[in-house]
């Protein structure tokens, strides 16, 4: 065996993996894509071929090793054939959120210092276009969709088409060249920069080795029993670390399918054509997924909606007990059987979710309401613990000891504590990441010298070794009173009504707790139609009297359930206000990954906020909003502030 060979057969590499997985299974499915409604189907043979032709035709465009590529687009198999065709090189991928605008891409593009970007379409072309005369490392583009840039002129522009031909002429041209550089690459080189979503100030480009991703596949499928059986549905941001995990490293380690849906607007629907066997979503798609479930039973007839209601009562009782094969009556068991004829099974296959085997929700906390309604239905949905620094793998829940509180024991390989200090959560993982990229300074912040990462989440461990975080560290506070203010687990819990789609609490150094409301349109629409009230806008709705009336029964829903809570019983909330505007991510409220940017709504409604906390029962306010296509506008309104009924805190027995 050559020295060639004998690198390539250590699989240490995600090319590497690619050549054994075209060798071991070549006529397997790797990847189906949806066009025009029909699947299209790639085998390992077949994706092989593709990275092969792309690999040689980047190299005779220039790339070469320690290069950095962008990757810009949704989810497409010829976008992940990116990755390994780049990193054959020694090049070093770098995707970003396709719906980032412009400005955002910009400072990525410019930090990471990219040569070449691979993008979807038109309009990802445009978006680098209009940027390249501010980034000079910038050589070319090269485009998957043709359409809409045929009269494209530009000598940087190739079409990935157009880069393959040259790649096979190339290949042809220079035998060996693709294993020989396949060769050089190792386990400890940087296989892909992520940047992270940037909560607290510019994004940081995170520098994860083969060897991070590589172990964490491996020791993830094997503590699953994952196999080259499974099927995913890939419609996550591919620039976010879960997608990575999922649709590029366990699917190499292990050798499943990837599946990407037609677009973004067909994912429920490609879902549940598709129905995966494996399946990774945030809290905000089961939360969505759950809105618009509630929303078709209150349209539903009173037969139906009470048979629902019945059953989904049946399934909360027994449902999750049953699951996890613990010990139920006959006539429980009978009930649930029943339910799982008339409603459970039907809606898990509306869902697309009959065929599940393992389901996972990470990336930020999911309300336990949510959590235990899906497994009462019989969805193995757990909890997944990680950072884009730990290549999302730090604490994984077992079958057989499934919670919503928890986010189970540290994954094997992993070692977790809690700063006695701080509270704060550290680990060491085999995904543990190798440097922030040109930020020596918040890499020795995060990273020790004994390896233990900083995750910046106050946590605790139960008696049995579970870990249960409560919040990120630095947004937890206390009230005046000494009570624990926890805000991401007050938000969760309000997001468990239909009618709410997001919260941001308010009680620090407080007197109580306040929050400011997004309403869910669609939701609330509905409502709205079903009680004959007309509405103009999300702005006039959200100001109505009646859906102030309907937020305030939910709060106080949830002031009721904290009454119960010794340690949070202080935290009820006692007045709210709903914004008159959706909290967005082009408007820098959120990340691209939906995360509240506390600062920047701190600093933004400073004067909402000082108006919660006083007398007042109303304010005007005016605001900028960033449209669809990127115009600006101005909306005015005179919000309402509304105090909440609060509850007597109650001793439970025992």
């Amino acid at each position: 065996m050559s020295d060639v060979q004998q690198s390539i057969a250590r699989h240490d590499t995600f090319p590497k993996l690619l050549i054994r997985n075209a060798q071991t299974r070549g006529d397997r499915t790797a990847y189906r894509e949806k066009i025009f409604g029909i699947w299209q189907a790639f085998d390992w043979s077949q994706v092989l071929d593709n990275v092969r032709a792309l690999s040689c035709g980047l190299a005779a465009l220039g790339v070469k090793r320690g290069d950095k590529v962008a990757v810009i687009g949704d989810n497409r198999p010829q976008l992940y054939w990116v990755f390994p065709a780049v990193q054959a090189l020694g090049a070093i991928p770098v995707p970003l959120y396709q719906d980032s605008v412009a400005d955002e891409m910009k400072y990525v593009l410019e930090h990471a210092e990219v040569r070449f970007a691979v993008v979807e379409n038109q309009e990802q072309t445009d978006k680098v276009m209009s940027i390249m005369e501010g980034l000079p490392a910038l050589e070319g583009i090269v485009y998957e969709d043709e359409r809409g840039l045929r009269n494209y002129s530009e000598e940087f522009l190739h079409s990935y088409d157009a880069v393959q031909e040259k790649g096979r002429a190339y290949d042809s041209a220079n035998a060996g060249f693709f294993e020989n550089e396949i060769a050089q690459g190792k386990g400890e080189d940087v296989s892909v920069i992520l940047y992270t979503s940037g909560t607290t100030g510019n994004p940081k480009g995170v520098v994860i080795s083969f060897d991070n991703l590589r172990e964490s596949g491996e020791l993830s499928v094997g503590f699953e029993n994952l196999t080259e059986k499974e099927e995913v549905l890939s419609y996550l941001p591919m620039a976010w670390i879960g997608d990575h995990l999922f649709s590029y490293a366990q699917a190499y380690t292990a050798g499943y399918a990837v599946n990407c849906p037609e677009s973004s607007d067909t994912v429920l629907t490609d879902l549940r054509e598709l129905g995966p066997t494996y399946y990774f979503a945030p809290p905000a798609v089961f939360e969505n997924m759950l809105t618009n479930m509630q929303i078709r039973m209150e349209d539903a007839g009173w037969i139906k909606r009470n048979l629902f209601n019945t059953f989904i009562d049946v399934a909360k009782d027994v449902g999750v007990n049953i699951l996890e094969r613990k010990p139920v009556s006959i006539f429980g068991r009978m009930k649930y059987w029943l339910g799982k004829l008339f409603i459970y099974g039907p809606l898990l296959n509306t869902l697309g979710f009959s065929r599940i085997r393992i389901a996972y929700t990470a990336g930020a906390p999911m309300g336990p309401d949510v959590f235990r309604f899906y497994r009462s239905l019989g969805l193995n949905l757990k909890q997944l613990y990680g950072q884009t620094e730990s290549c999302a793998y730090v604490c994984i829940q077992a079958d057989s000891d499934v919670r919503p509180d928890t986010v189970g024991p540290p994954a094997p390989g992993c070692e977790v504590k809690i700063d006695d200090v701080s509270g704060e959560v550290l680990y060491r993982s085999p995904g543990s990441f190798v440097s922030y990229y040109k930020n020596e300074e918040a890499t020795a912040e995060t990273k020790t010298a004994e390896g233990w990462i900083h995750t910046g989440d106050a946590g605790i461990f139960t008696d049995d070794g579970h870990l249960k975080i409560i919040d990120r560290a630095k947004d937890v506070g206390k009230l005046n009173n000494n009570t624990l203010f926890a805000p991401q687990y007050l938000e969760n819990k309000l997001k468990f009504f239909p009618f709410i789609k997001e919260v941001v609490a308010h009680g620090n150094a407080r007197d109580h707790v306040a929050a400011f409301i997004n309403i869910d349109l669609e939701a609330v629409g509905n409502w709205a139609e079903r009680n004959g009230l007309s509405y103009t806008s999300y702005t006039d709705l959200a100001n109505r009297e009646e859906v102030y009336g309907l937020i305030q029964s939910n709060i106080e829903s949830v002031n009721q359930d904290l009454a119960m809570d010794s340690e949070l019983s202080g935290s009820q909330i006692r007045r709210f206000l709903i914004l008159h505007k959706e909290l967005d991510a082009d408007d820098g409220e959120l990340t691209r990954t939906r995360k509240v940017r506390r600062r920047i709504i701190a600093d933004r409604y400073g004067e909402l906020i000082e108006a919660l906390y006083s007398d007042k029962d109303h304010i005007d306010v005016e605001a900028k909003v960033t449209f669809e296509d990127g115009r600006t506008g101005v909306i005015k309104a005179d919000l309402k502030i509304r105090d909440c009924k609060t509850f007597e805190p109650m001793r439970q027995a025992g």
